[in-house]
C-alpha cells in the first residue's frame, strides 16, 4: 500500500500498520516522516526500539530475524529499525525482508520500520519490495523542487507563527530565501528556525530576511541542466558560479550538459522523422521533469541550434581537458558558462 509523503500524518491519526517503508534521497524529510512514525508508535505503547544499519553485502541477517522474536521483559511492543542506506539488501536481505514482510500481517506486537535511499523502477519491482508494498506502508519522499521551494518555506514559517508580507513583496522575500538555500533543504530548515529565534511572530520584512538567512545553496551538475532546459537564464548563472565557489568538477559539469544536448538531437532526429513527441522522449528515456521540461523547450528550438550546440559541447569538451579552441575562452568555467547560456536563452519562453 502506497502513501504519499504529505498523506503520512493523516494516515497515522487513522491507525498504525506494522510495517512501513520509507525510500527517497531527501534526509530532512525521510528523517520527519520516520519521527512522525516512530512518535505515533511511542503513542501506542511500542516501548522497546532496536536498530539495525544493514553495511555491505556480507551482513548478518540473521540478527534482524531474531530481533523480531526477542523482546524485554519489561516491553510489550517493539520498534524494529532496518536502515539499508545502499538500497540493495542483497540476496539473503531480500529474503528476509520478504519474511518480515509476510510476519506483518496481523501483528500487533512488533511493528517494522525500513529506511531506504531513492530506488530506480527496476528496484521497485523486485521481490522484496514488491513485499513490503502489498504487506506494509509504503512512502516515497520526494525532494522540495526549486519551483516548490518558495511555497514549502511560507509554510514552515507559517508553523512557526511567521510569515512574509502578502503580494509581490512577499514573493521577492520568498524567492530570496529560496536562492539562498537550494539544494540543501536542511540547511532551510535550520535557516527558517533560526528565523524563529530571532524575530517574533507576525510578518518578517524583506530586511529581516536578508540579514539572517545564510547562503547556504547546494547545487548539482544535474540541477543546472534543468535549469538550463527551462530557460532559467540568472538561475543558471547563479548555479554555475556556486558550482565553481564549490569546486565541482568541470569533467561533470560539461556531461551533464552536453548529455541534454545529445538527447535533444536524438528526438528532434526522431520528430524529423514522423515521431510524435511523447513517443521519442519515451524512447529516449526521458521521464519526469526533464520529460516536461523538453516537452516545452523543444517547439522553441531550431534544428540548427542544436547541430550548433552539439559543435559547441565537443568544443568545450576540449577545453575542459586543456585544449585551446579559436574563439573560446580558456578557462574551462568561462566556456561553460558561455555553452550553458547559449541552451538557456534558447530555452526561455519568448
Amino acid at each position: 500500500m502506497q502513501v504519499a509523503a504529505p498523506q503520512l500524518a493523516g494516515h497515522l491519526q487513522k491507525g498504525l500498520r506494522s510495517l512501513y517503508a520509507l525510500y527517497g534521497d531527501e534526509p530532512l524529510l525521510i528523517q520527519e516522516a520516520a519521527d512522525a512514525i516512530r512518535a505515533s508508535a511511542r503513542s501506542q505503547g511500542y516501548t522497546e526500539r532496536t536498530v539495525h544499519t544493514v553495511a555491505g553485502a556480507h551482513y548478518d541477517w540473521s540478527e534482524v530475524l531474531a530481533s523480531g522474536g526477542s523482546m524485554s521483559l519489561f516491553a510489550d511492543k517493539q520498534l524494529i529499525e532496518i536502515q539499508i542506506p545502499s538500497g540493495k539488501p542483497g540476496k539473503d536481505g531480500s529474503q528476509v525482508l520478504q519474511q518480515i514482510a509476510e510476519a506483518a500481517k496481523d501483528n500487533d506486537s512488533t511493528l517494522t520500520l525500513v529506511l531506504l535511499p531513492r530506488l530506480d523502477m527496476a528496484t521497485q519491482k523486485g521481490a522484496w519490495f514488491a513485499a513490503l508494498d502489498s504487506f506494509g506502508v509504503t512512502v516515497r519522499v520526494d525532494p522540495v523542487e526549486r519551483q516548490a521551494l518558495p511555497a514549502w518555506v511560507a509554510q514552515r514559517l507559517q508553523a512557526q507563527g511567521q510569515r512574509v508580507a502578502a503580494g509581490e513583496a512577499g514573493q521577492r522575500t520568498l524567492q530570496f530565501f529560496a536562492d539562498r538555500v537550494e539544494g540543501n533543504l536542511l540547511a532551510a530548515h535550520q535557516e527558517i528556525q533560526k528565523l524563529g529565534l530571532l524575530y517574533p511572530s507576525g510578518e518578517l520584512s524583506f530586511e529581516q530576511v536578508e540579514n539572517a538567512v545564510l547562503n547556504v545553496a547546494r547545487y548539482t551538475p544535474f540541477k543546472l541542466a534543468e535549469a538550463v532546459l527551462g530557460g532559467q537564464v540568472l538561475r543558471v548563472q547563479r548555479m554555475l558560479d556556486g558550482l565553481q565557489a564549490e569546486g565541482e568538477a568541470t569533467v561533470l559539469v560539461h556531461f551533464a550538459l552536453a548529455e541534454d544536448i545529445r538527447v535533444l538531437h536524438r528526438v528532434r532526429g526522431a520528430m524529423d522523422a514522423g515521431r510524435p513527441l511523447p513517443m521519442a522522449l519515451r524512447e529516449n528515456r526521458v521521464w519526469g521533469l526533464k520529460e516536461k521540461l523538453m516537452e516545452r523547450a523543444l517547439p522553441l528550438i531550431r534544428p540548427a541550434q542544436i547541430a550548433q550546440w552539439l559543435q559547441d559541447a565537443h568544443t568545450v569538451d576540449g577545453i575542459v581537458k586543456g585544449i585551446k579552441q579559436p574563439d573560446w575562452p580558456a578557462d574551462p568555467w568561462d566556456a561553460l558558462h558561455r555553452m550553458a547560456l547559449r541552451v538557456a536563452n534558447a530555452c526561455a519562453l519568448k
